[in-house]
């Protein structure tokens, strides 16, 4: 774990905690651990922690600096986000490519397609239950809050900087 020291003066311990108990409770409900069963609210956590962050960074850089540059912030996002995104859907397409048959693995083409656009919780939401049996042939299921997430990203810092 790195220092506070190292990590700048804005870094919230309290955030990390919040994130680790959002992290297992997600876990825990994929465990089907029943007295722990709140995966839902981790979810809900991870975006609540994401929208006070993120609401904290824009007005901080606008009262700093006069004023927010998004074409900055989304630079910094998408190098925070798509490596990891990235490989993610190389390594699970390596995969699906092994284990699918033909019909799915076209199928998992579309899951690629809408997830690179950031827009996985529009594709699962139209074809599939979460907890369906399908959503075992549905290996980037997991993405649908990244686009949440990626949505949310897209339109807050432009409502905000209305605001501010």
């Amino acid at each position: 774990m790195m220092a506070a020291s190292s990590l700048g003066s804005n870094y919230r311990p309290d955030i990390d905690g919040l994130r680790a108990v959002a992290v297992m409770l997600v876990i825990m409900f994929h465990l089907d651990v029943q007295f722990l069963s709140g995966g839902f609210i981790g979810v809900d956590v991870f975006f609540v922690i994401s929208g006070f962050l993120i609401t904290r960074l824009i007005v901080d850089e606008y009262r700093t600096q006069g004023g927010f540059c998004l074409s900055r912030f989304y630079a910094r996002r998408a190098r925070r986000i798509l490596p990891a995104l990235f490989c993610t859907i190389f390594f699970t397409a390596l995969g699906a490519f092994v284990l699918f048959p033909p019909d799915q693995f076209e199928h998992f083409g579309g899951s690629v397609l809408f997830s690179v656009l950031n827009l996985g919780n529009v594709f699962f939401w139209s074809g599939a239950s979460y907890f369906g049996d399908a959503a075992n042939t549905m290996p980037l299921l997991h993405l649908w809050s990244l686009g949440v997430e990626e949505q949310f990203y897209l339109i807050w810092p432009l409502f905000l900087l209305v605001l501010l």
